[in-house]
């Protein structure tokens, strides 16, 4: 798509300079112009001017700028003389003032409801969902005392409590326009999100439909966005239960869900080697980074405070040193996340994640540290690391190898809408950050009592596999070998095209080396390494032809014997690796 300047004639002043993307440096080839995207989206808004309105767009492709440059042409008109925007966090309460300044719009984010009338030095205010919620009445009379244009970013939020509803269809029903804004136009409950329409296409469920649509994948086309390389990792876990039993197994191996949140709970273990292990190398990979992009920034997305403050502390020590600490009961934590965005400083340590839509275009490396492990949780916290402001720049994310997670890496580019009419009041292929407050005090007390029934003893961490634009690459390394740190090593400024040949090579280099033998151990550690040395060798294979994994077993069992993985020896596990090797280089 090419990215043009939109003429409106008189409707939008050409000096108005607000950038694409705000609030940092425009993306590559933009300068002061509307992107593509937003100039199409906005001559579709101004061909019929409806009531209401909704356009969704990947995180990162600039839904403030579209919104404002709507609002600056409604108001400079005389259609609209009071403009309110409601956003689901404090901290976005003033980043949209900032923005707004920067077009001439004057908004309080800091109103109260027990204020009552705004300043008339302002055009407006901007509030939260749930300060709608808490006194609708007073936000409605704001509404009809002017004509009103009421912006409603990530309206999904909308829908997150009952009181949040109805709250905000009392409050915003008289107004003179809407504008619905959302990255993530889906959810895991059947609620009806208020001035979103919903249309049945035939099969008895309606669905949610946006007049305007941008998705990751057209926005990593456009070089909108940045392309995302997910850095996974796996490795032997250790914990005992709460009957004292003490368990083993390798992270991702495909155990049963109750062994696969333990070992991936154990993984997350600040005291632990598998956490440590991973930020070495998300440290590595950032100084790579560095190189070309000087001011790269890097963020670790935890599960609870007690984890964040032990890998602050670790990533103190690797890196030398001091790490930003976002915790959610700090009132300074919107003004550290401020600071932290204007300096080059390395890392930043988050409870869960700075918050959808918070702003960061520096972050070009994460961890995924923690369990949450929905749909929309994914989206929006991989969201903070892709917002791009130079064709070229790559975003790398490092994650456990578990199964959840590589599936949701592998569907980046999938967009959903949200469904209403389900069986059930929970959809099973929606995305759940629903009751945000609410949920976080339910996962928190589940957390505990998942902590509570066992005792993570000892983590290992080993390199599995790289994830890319729907590809697997990489068959699992040790740390710190020539294969891991061959991939660790890709340029951080690299065109996509130029990201997958460079992950195809480094992968025809380690599978032409040969796997590396194993350091000799026991023999139930030695069958536990080759079990899951085999399932990567096989999900790589699979990948590369399409052949589902239970036909590459089958296919091995075929040519080299033996009985199913769970009964065979280690000599049969080894000769199905190496048969796998020979498959690659292209051996009979």
């Amino acid at each position: 798509m090419t990215e043009t300047l939109f003429d409106f004639g008189d409707k939008l002043p050409l000096e108005d300079k607000l950038p694409p993307a705000y609030p940092e440096r425009a993306a590559w080839g933009t300068g002061p112009k509307l992107r593509a995207w937003q100039a199409e989206a906005l001559a579709k808004y101004f061909d019929t001017e409806p009531r209401d309105f909704m356009a969704v767009a990947t995180p990162g492709a600039g839904k403030t700028t579209f919104a404002l440059r709507l609002a600056k042409v409604l108001v400079d008109s005389g259609k609209i003389n009071r403009l309110i925007v409601v956003a689901p966090t404090d901290h976005l309460k003033k980043q949209w003032a900032d923005a707004a300044a920067r077009v001439g719009i004057s908004l309080d984010p800091n109103y109260k409801n027990s204020d009552g009338r705004h300043g008339s030095h302002y055009l407006g205010v901007v509030v939260t969902y749930a300060q709608v919620a808490q006194k609708p009445a007073v936000h409605r009379a704001k509404t009809e005392g002017a004509r009103t244009l009421v912006i409603m970013d990530e309206v999904h939020h909308a829908g997150d409590a009952l009181s949040w509803g109805d709250g905000i269809r009392e409050a915003f029903e008289p107004a003179t326009r809407r504008l619905a804004l959302t990255g993530t136009p889906f959810r895991s409950d059947a609620a009806p999100i208020p001035f979103v329409q919903y249309v049945d296409e035939g099969d008895g469920i309606r669905r949610s439909t946006a007049d305007y649509s941008y998705g990751y994948g057209k926005a990593l086309k456009d070089n909108v966005v940045r392309p995302v390389l997910f850095m996974a990792y796996s490795g032997a876990m250790r914990w005992r239960t709460a009957a004292g039993e003490e368990m083993e197994a390798e992270l991702g191996a495909g155990f049963t869900k109750d062994v696969t949140a333990h070992a991936w709970r154990t993984a997350l273990d600040p005291h632990g080697d598998w956490i440590p292990s991973v930020l070495r190398a998300a440290d590595r990979r950032l100084s790579e980074v560095r190189r070309t992009v000087k001011d790269a920034g890097a963020l670790v997305i935890a599960t609870d405070h007690e984890d964040a403050r032990g890998y602050a502390t670790q990533l103190e020590a690797i890196c030398g040193e001091k790490v930003t600490t976002i915790l959610s009961d700090d009132p300074k934590a919107s003004q550290k996340i401020d600071e932290f965005a204007a300096s080059d400083s390395r890392w930043m340590v988050a409870v869960r994640m700075v918050s959808e839509g918070v702003d960061v275009p520096r972050l070009c490396v994460g961890v995924y540290a923690t369990s949450t492990s929905t749909p929309l949780f994914f989206a929006q916290a991989v969201g903070r690391f892709v917002r791009s402001r130079k064709r070229g720049e790559v975003a790398s994310v490092f994650l456990p190898s578990v199964p959840v997670l590589m599936a949701l890496a592998n569907e980046m580019e999938v967009e959903r809408d949200h469904a209403l009419d389900r069986a059930g009041d929970k959809l099973e292929d929606g995305l759940d950050d629903a009751f945000l407050e609410e949920a976080n005090r339910e996962e928190k007390a589940s957390d505990e009592l998942n902590k509570s029934k066992f005792e993570a003893l000892n983590s290992q961490a080993a390199f599995d596999r790289v994830l890319f634009d729907g590809g697997e690459f990489g068959t699992g390394a040790e740390l710190g070998s020539d294969e891991e740190l061959g991939f660790l090593g890709i340029p951080g400024l690299l065109d996509t095209e130029q990201v997958s040949a460079l992950l195809r090579e480094q992968q025809n280099k380690q599978i032409n080396r040969g796997a590396t033998k194993p350091a000799p151990v026991s023999d139930h550690r030695r069958m536990m390494d080759l079990r899951s040395k085999l399932s990567k060798n096989v999900s790589a294979w699979a990948s590369r032809t399409g052949m589902p994994h239970g036909q590459v077993h089958n296919k091995l069992r075929s040519v080299c014997g033996g009985p199913a993985v769970p009964q065979a020896t280690v000599d049969q596990l080894q000769a199905r690796i190496d048969k796998l090797q020979d498959w690659f280089v292209g051996r009979k």
